[in-house]
């Protein structure tokens, strides 16, 4: 997950689990060289943020391990009960701590852009086991929210958000795609799929978009810059959002639709 600092206790609110459905549901269904490793005994959650992907995964795994920079999101997602078989450790992408062809999945949802290429893929290729698999999702930064007639002027206000934020947006955010394009180029396994355009519709509140809104890493950049504009920023958009629809809860649920692209790789036998 990209870097936060602020409203970790929300987190698991405010970012949708369908990512990391996609994430699971993909490197089984598109690689079929999972099926190949049974039993499915590790699986590894790199920029794991605070555990929604780990946690997804845990039914299919005798034991999920998520890795993340921040002590913080790694604080919450340790206080999610209930499961036994995921452990969590601060570490890199770049520095794995598991002995040689001991993993069987690797994942990463909306974080692989912040990997160091050329240092995550040897350590992919060495912990890997023979037909062992990777799958790295992003998600594009498009999406468009609908409500009854108001849906354009909704995605609208999304936009105008967004461009605020355009002065504190990291290079590796700007060009997630391109760096995961690049990624799956540099894979070394012939046996890799690029799944472009993966399109996903939702309910979700009015509340729980803005949140998902706040946890942007460029919003987070701003608000360690001007704590009070960024706050100010996001209750406006809260305030139009409720307008524009004609409600007044902020649990009012919108729908909204995402694009999201996934590379699927596997270990040759």
């Amino acid at each position: 997950m990209p870097p936060s600092t602020r409203g970790t206790a929300l987190y698991p609110q405010r970012r949708s689990e369908t990512s990391s459905c996609i994430t699971w549901k993909g490197s089984v269904s598109l690689v079929p060289s999972l099926q190949k490793v049974q039993p499915h005994a590790l699986a590894v959650d790199l920029g794991c943020g605070t555990g929604q992907n780990s946690r997804l995964m845990a039914p299919h795994f005798q034991e999920v391990v998520g890795i993340d920079i921040s002590e913080c999101q790694l604080e919450e997602a340790r206080a999610v009960a209930g499961f036994n078989n995921i452990t969590y450790r601060k570490g890199t992408a770049e520095e794995l701590p598991f002995p040689d062809a001991s993993v069987d999945l690797l994942t990463a949802a909306s974080a692989a852009h912040w990997f160091d290429q050329q240092r995550f893929l040897l350590e992919a290729g060495r912990v890997l086991k023979p037909c062992g698999c990777m799958a790295l999702l992003g998600f594009a930064d498009n999406f468009r929210l609908h409500y009854g007639s108001c849906g354009d002027r909704l995605t609208d206000i999304c936009d105008e958000f967004k461009k605020v934020l355009l002065p504190y947006t990291s290079p590796q955010v700007t060009m997630a795609n391109i760096k995961l394009q690049e990624l799956y180029t540099a894979i070394p396994f012939p046996d890799k799929e690029r799944v472009e355009c993966i399109p996903l519709k939702q309910q979700i509140s009015v509340r729980n978009i803005v949140g998902f809104m706040e946890s942007f890493s460029m919003y987070q950049a701003l608000q360690r810059a001007e704590p009070d504009a960024a706050t100010a920023l996001l209750q406006r958009t809260l305030d139009r959002f409720l307008k524009e629809m004609g409600v007044t809860s902020p649990d009012t649920l919108m729908e909204v639709t995402l694009e999201y692209f996934c590379v699927l790789a596997s270990k040759p036998e």
